[in-house]
């Protein structure tokens, strides 16, 4: 498994060379490794001191012996008490979630308040990823379309009862970033992974395009809701923003970003006056 985490081209080389430069604030943390896969990641943690419990749809590809990897299915919850864990890492995980939502709020239920969640997905905001989808709504420009011939990847009821999605359900950061806010999580890093090189030769012609539109409608917007604060409205226009126009984004083939849980679910709350109209107000 070593091999995985010596190859740059690989998520889980930069997944590595995070967690051992977080080592020191691993030690003697509980963190949830789901799905975990063959146990890589796994094997990384227990090697910092972290308490590790490891889930997977199929934990029959798990290799660990000083592990147990549970089977899970992410639709069904994870079977562990409220707040257990200081960290969650979703490895190449969110793309195959139908409900991503309802997956983001069952991580807000298992973490602490202040407890980090780690995300690695394939980049759906790089400009290669983009002008694929803009092309035939593909992953990249030599991928067909998501289909059931080459996007069911296991469907095998004697294992599980559930099929193992593709990548069907790939998420950009933008709406990732959506739905961590609506499950308790705000943004706490994004890290830059590697150039995509399509990304990269797309960049010239299509970013100066790009950054004036985003400016165009981040200004357009503050003008907007004039009931609502312009600092409330800055706090989420420009992060999105930001995002839209950082060239970082937009070249890096591979998504990687760090939520910190801000609240429990209970505690949720997006009411605002002025935005949401009330049930009993004439149209």
């Amino acid at each position: 498994m070593a091999s995985y985490t010596t190859n740059p081209k690989d998520i889980k080389f930069h997944v590595a060379n995070y967690l051992r430069s977080i080592k020191a604030l691993l030690k003697g943390k509980t963190v949830i490794d789901v799905p975990a896969g063959s146990g890589v990641t796994s094997q990384l943690l227990l090697d910092a001191g972290a308490k590790v419990i490891a889930f997977d749809l199929f934990p029959e590809y798990f290799k660990l012996k000083d592990i147990n990897c549970e089977r899970a299915d992410i639709a069904q919850g994870i079977p562990v008490d409220d707040a257990v864990a200081d960290m969650l890492i979703c490895q190449e995980g969110i793309e195959h979630f139908s409900d991503q939502l309802q997956a983001l709020k069952e991580f807000n239920r298992v973490l602490k308040v202040g407890g980090d969640l780690v995300i690695t997905t394939p980049s759906y905001s790089n400009l290669a990823a983009k002008f694929s989808y803009m092309m035939f709504e593909s992953e990249t420009n030599s991928q067909m379309p998501p289909n059931e011939i080459n996007d069911i990847w296991m469907d095998d009821q004697s294992v599980a009862s559930e099929i193992y999605h593709g990548h069907i359900f790939l998420v950009g950061l933008q709406k990732l970033r959506v739905l961590a806010r609506l499950s308790g999580f705000k943004i706490k890093e994004i890290r830059y992974v590697r150039l995509s090189r399509g990304s990269l030769l797309l960049f010239p012609i299509f970013y100066p395009l790009i950054f004036l539109r985003s400016c165009l409608t981040y200004y357009k917007h503050m003008r907007k809701l004039p009931n609502l604060s312009s600092d409330k409205k800055k706090e989420v226009y420009k992060e999105q923003w930001l995002i839209n126009i950082n060239p970082k984004h937009l070249l890096d083939k591979h998504t990687f970003i760090i939520f910190e849980k801000e609240k429990h679910m209970a505690d949720v709350c997006f009411k605002l006056d002025g935005v949401i109209k009330p049930f009993n107000q004439n149209t």
